[in-house]
């Protein structure tokens, strides 16, 4: 096997997307605008063009965001909203006025791209586009000008997807960046408002209305590619949804630690760049396996009470490690998108039910056969989200068990939980730097001290009739 085989060797993944990309050039160079006197040579420089563009997304993407390139929908999602773009522009060249091109709504692109990802790969994939379109439009550089611009625009302005009014100031921006860059280039180009076309400004407002749609599609992508957004995570959160409502009535305890859970994971979320509506969401179902068994989790205990007095550690160790199972059942038996059911799978990892384990080790000194019986199934997480969400998990649940509630203490029991979970692995698939790690711990020991916190004591109303 040569050293190039070693290094890299294609996969199945590889070939799909290959597929794709290929599919998507030849689409484009087929609806290219075509004279009559077109030759071969002339096909052939499309080709490379069109193929140089998508070559340059394959890096993009390989490089910066591999996790699309991993998931098939993922890919095919930026391919054809891509391709969607392409085949509008072409369409509408074919109109006697040219200038309606400036009805089509490239912005919707970063809208869109920026609900389910981020900034940076919406600009590239609105680069992308508009880049194969200016090819077919009279005034390339003109078209791409504006186009680019009001996209950023876009992209600048909407911070907020799932509130409704920055959708409309989004859409009402673009219209404004569309009608300044349009005088803009009016004035150099001919020095006076004579040649200014006002019709344009009403092909400019319809693609400020048309932007609007994006709301919709939004919609519509999330349940035909499994995406989640900002909107549907929103709901999600809302504890009076009926999977909430009944973790919060049959296991009063666990719904108050996972409201905790949340509230300290978002505040480590917000520090180390994660989804901050993800991991918030993540947290408040993260424990719901616990409806199936309450009385068994120490939380919803009130009466001092345990059912694991009567049982050995084994079977203790598999009600409890069972919570991961039953709410992953749980969780799609009520829909639950399966970007939250995996922080129910994760939020354990594969660490142990140590407290089971001890109590078997300590009255089976020599047997170290059984130690996959306490293990959690996994898998570890994967993302920083999820890796979040299992530390705080963890620190908040055991900072219940604190007799003192000090500065030292508090410090002592996050720096000793996360060092066990470090040391156990439990991070190795997450993208976390040391520096991550270090500000989470600081977050969770300064939120855990204002939680906890001394105070004074008041003196009692004498209540005593004079």
């Amino acid at each position: 096997m040569s050293e190039v085989q070693k290094i890299w060797k294609p996969t199945r993944k590889f070939f799909i997307n290959l597929i794709l990309f290929l599919l998507s050039i030849l689409i484009v160079v087929a609806i290219w605008p075509r004279e009559e006197n077109d030759n071969w040579l002339k096909l052939l420089g499309n080709l490379i063009l069109v193929s140089s563009c998508y070559l340059v997304l394959y890096l993009f993407l390989s490089h910066f965001r591999s996790e699309v390139l991993e998931v098939t929908r993922k890919t095919l999602f930026i391919i054809l909203t891509i391709l969607s773009f392409i085949v509008l522009t072409r369409l509408m060249i074919t109109f006697p006025d040219q200038n309606i091109l400036f009805l089509i709504p490239f912005a919707i692109i970063p809208i869109v791209i920026r609900t389910f990802y981020d900034a940076r790969l919406a600009l590239f994939i609105l680069l992308i586009t508009i880049m194969l379109a200016g090819f077919m439009v009279p005034d390339p550089f003109g078209f791409i000008f504006m186009s680019f611009i009001s996209g950023m625009v876009a992209i600048f302005t909407l911070t907020n997807i799932y509130r409704r009014a920055k959708l409309f100031f989004s859409a009402l921006m673009v219209v404004v960046s569309y009608s300044a860059l349009s005088m803009g280039i009016n004035l150099m180009q001919h020095g006076n408002i004579d040649n200014v076309i006002w019709s344009n400004f009403i092909l400019f407002a319809g693609n400020g209305v048309l932007i609007l749609i994006s709301y919709p599609l939004i919609f519509i992508f999330e349940k035909k590619f499994l995406f989640l957004s900002d909107t549907t995570l929103l709901e999600l959160a809302d504890t009076n949804q009926p999977l909430l409502r009944k973790l919060a009535e049959e296991a009063p305890g666990s719904f108050q630690h996972s409201l905790q859970v949340a509230n300290l994971a978002e505040e480590a979320a917000r520090i180390t760049g994660a989804n901050l509506l993800l991991v918030r969401t993540g947290a408040l179902y993260h424990d719901i396996g616990k409806i199936a068994n309450p009385k068994y989790y120490i939380e919803n205990q009130t009466d001092g009470l345990s059912p694991h007095d009567n049982l050995n550690p084994e079977d203790s160790a598999k009600v409890i490690i069972n919570h991961v199972k039953n709410g992953v059942v749980l969780a799609k038996n009520y829909k639950v998108p399966i970007q939250i059911i995996d922080f129910i799978r994760m939020h354990h990892g594969t660490s142990t039910a140590y407290y089971f384990l001890k109590k078997y080790t300590d009255l089976h000194p020599r047997d170290t056969s059984m130690e996959k019986v306490f293990t959690y199934p996994g898998p570890k997480p994967f993302s920083k989200e999820t890796a979040v969400v299992m530390m705080a998990d963890a620190v908040e649940a055991s900072s219940r068990s604190l007799v003192k509630y000090t500065e030292e203490t508090i410090s002592e029991l996050v720096e000793r939980i996360i060092y066990v979970q470090e040391q156990d692995g439990q991070f190795s698939d997450v993208p976390l730097t040391y520096k991550d790690i270090s500000d989470i711990k600081n977050v969770f020991k300064k939120r855990l001290s204002n939680i906890y916190h001394i105070r004074i004591a008041y003196p009692e109303r004498d209540s005593t009739p004079a």
